[in-house]
């Protein structure tokens, strides 16, 4: 396996189905040894940016609803699922699992894509009051705000994946 597949297989998958991102970071001379994780996040994001908004618009709607039909279904990722778990989204009650559902739809259906939010160090009461302020957000601020919280979720799973070397 080449240097460039091990790359792409390791950290390929910290933007949502999206290896395209590592290949280029990869390809473009921005990954240097020994890998660090502020410099892979660095990398990886700068080819995020650099890509067209369509593109960018292809990760945020590759990322599933929170607490919506692919955690019920168990069709996440292993990241997704243990990220989301993590804040509480896989023990909601019925009234709180309606009003998620309420609000994916709502915000699929004005953005286009799923509310994404970064939910290390939150809640499901946080997540949920965060969901409602931005469901009032104009398109482009929301388009701005989804592909922050897309890199603040990269640079998590970066820093978990080389943590465990």
């Amino acid at each position: 396996m080449s240097k460039r597949d091990e790359f792409v297989a390791r950290f390929g998958g910290v933007f949502e189905h999206s290896p395209w991102i590592a290949e280029r970071a990869f390809d473009n001379d921005r990954i240097a040894e020994p890998l660090a994780a502020e410099a892979v996040h660095q990398a990886l994001c700068n080819e995020f940016r650099a890509a067209s908004p369509d593109e960018r618009m292809g990760v945020l709607r590759a990322h599933p609803d929170l607490a919506g039909k692919l955690a019920i279904a168990g069709g996440l990722t292993e990241e997704s699922k243990s990220e989301q778990a993590g804040a509480g989204l896989d023990r909601l009650s019925a009234d709180e699992h309606a009003r998620f559902t309420e609000l994916n739809t709502r915000y699929m259906r004005d953005f286009g894509f799923p509310f994404i939010i970064a939910v290390k160090g939150h809640d499901k009461d946080s997540i949920l009051a965060a969901f409602e302020t931005r469901v009032e957000n104009d398109a482009e601020t929301e388009f701005a705000t989804a592909c922050a919280e897309v890199e603040k979720i990269a640079g998590f799973r970066i820093h978990a994946l080389l943590a465990e070397g």
